[in-house]
C-alpha cells in the first residue's frame, strides 16, 4: 500500500478522476465516514456533538484550489455564516476554525495580497467570536507564501496558528522560528506529495523528523497542537510534554474526524485537550483521496467496491 500513496496524492487535484470516481456508490460511504455533510448545519451538528463528549474541534470549510475570485469570495462568506453559527449555538469555546489559502485565491494571478486580505476577514470574524484560525499548510511549494501570509495576519491577529509538515526537509528549522510566546503550530506529518529532493520519503525518516520538530515545540513557549493517529508518536508527544513540565492544556492533541474515534474519547477522559479536525462542504475529494492514501484499510475497502461493481 505505501506504494500507491504518491499516486493516489496525485488523484487528489486531478479533475477527470473525480468526476469518474465520485458516482461510485463505496465513494459516499467512504465520504460519510469523514465528512458530517455538505451543509454548515450538518458542521454544527457534528461540532456539538463532539463538544457534549469533551471533545473540542477545528472546523474545515472545504474547498481548495479555487479558480476564481467569485469562489474566493464564497469561501469569505462560508467561513463567515459558520462563525456565525457557531456563535449562535454556543459552540466557539470549544472550536476554531481551519484555513486553506488556496480557498481564499493564493494561487490566483495577483493572489498572495488577495488572499491574505480575505484572511485577514476571516480573522477579524473569528476575533468577534471568540475564537481563532489556523492556516493549514498545503503544497510544498506554497510554504514559503504560506509563512508569508501568517506573518502578516499575526501582527493583528497574534492567535492566528498554523500547521506544518514534518516530510519536509526544513520543517525543522522553520518550526524554531514558530515557537515565541504565544504561537500556535499544529505539527502533523504532511499529506501532500511532495519530491525526495524537499521531503523524507521513508515513513520512519518521516516519524523521526516529526519527534525532532515536536521536541522544539514542547520546549518552546508557544502552545503546540499535536496531530497524529499514530499512538506511538502520541506517546512519545505526552512523554516529551512530561519531561518539559508541560501540563494537559498548555499543549493539545488533534485527530481527524472519523479516524481513532475511540482513542479520541478515551484521551479526552483522561484529562488531554483533545481537538478533532472537522471537515465540511461538497467539495470533499482532495480531501478524501488524501485520507485514503493514508489509511491502508480505508483504501481496500474502498478499492474492493471498485472491482465488485465492474
Amino acid at each position: 500500500m505505501p506504494l500507491l500513496r504518491a499516486p493516489l496524492l496525485m488523484l487528489a487535484r486531478n479533475d477527470r478522476a473525480r468526476q469518474a470516481l465520485t458516482s461510485v456508490p463505496a465513494t459516499a460511504a467512504l465520504v460519510a465516514r469523514y465528512v458530517p455533510g455538505p451543509w454548515l448545519e450538518d458542521a454544527l451538528d457534528a461540532a456539538a456533538a463532539l463538544q457534549a463528549e469533551g471533545l473540542t474541534v477545528s472546523l474545515d470549510h472545504l474547498g481548495e484550489d479555487v479558480t476564481s475570485t467569485e469562489d474566493a469570495e464564497a469561501t469569505v462568506e462560508a467561513y463567515r455564516a459558520l462563525l456565525t453559527g457557531l456563535v449562535e449555538r454556543g459552540l466557539a469555546p470549544g472550536a476554531e476554525v481551519s484555513l486553506k489559502l488556496s480557498a481564499l485565491g493564493q494561487g490566483l494571478p495577483g493572489g498572495q495580497r488577495a488572499s491574505l486580505e480575505r484572511a485577514r476577514t476571516i480573522c477579524r470574524a473569528a476575533r468577534n467570536a471568540g475564537t481563532a484560525v489556523t492556516l493549514d499548510m498545503e503544497d510544498h511549494t506554497t510554504t514559503d507564501a504560506t509563512l508569508a501570509t501568517l506573518r502578516e495576519l499575526r501582527k493583528d491577529f497574534p492567535e492566528t496558528g498554523v500547521a506544518v509538515q514534518a516530510q519536509l526537509h526544513r520543517t525543522e528549522g522553520d518550526v524554531r522560528l514558530l515557537t515565541g510566546e504565544g504561537s500556535r503550530v499544529r505539527l502533523c506529518k504532511g499529506a501532500y506529495a511532495a519530491p525526495a529532493s524537499v521531503a523524507f520519503t521513508d515513513p520512519l525518516d518521516v516519524a523521526r523528523s516529526y519527534v525532532r520538530c515536536l521536541k522544539v515545540l514542547m520546549g518552546g513557549s508557544g502552545y503546540p497542537m499535536v496531530a497524529t493517529h499514530d499512538p506511538r508518536l502520541v506517546g512519545v508527544a505526552l512523554a516529551v510534554a512530561a519531561r518539559h513540565g508541560r501540563a494537559p492544556g498548555s499543549y493539545e492533541l488533534q485527530m481527524l474526524y472519523g479516524i481513532r474515534e475511540v482513542e479520541q474519547r478515551r484521551l479526552a477522559a483522561a484529562g488531554e485537550t483533545v481537538r478533532v479536525y472537522l471537515p465540511y462542504g461538497s467539495r470533499w475529494w482532495g480531501y478524501l483521496v488524501r485520507r485514503l492514501a493514508e489509511r491502508p484499510a480505508s483504501l481496500r475497502l474502498f478499492l474492493t467496491s471498485l472491482v465488485r461493481r465492474g
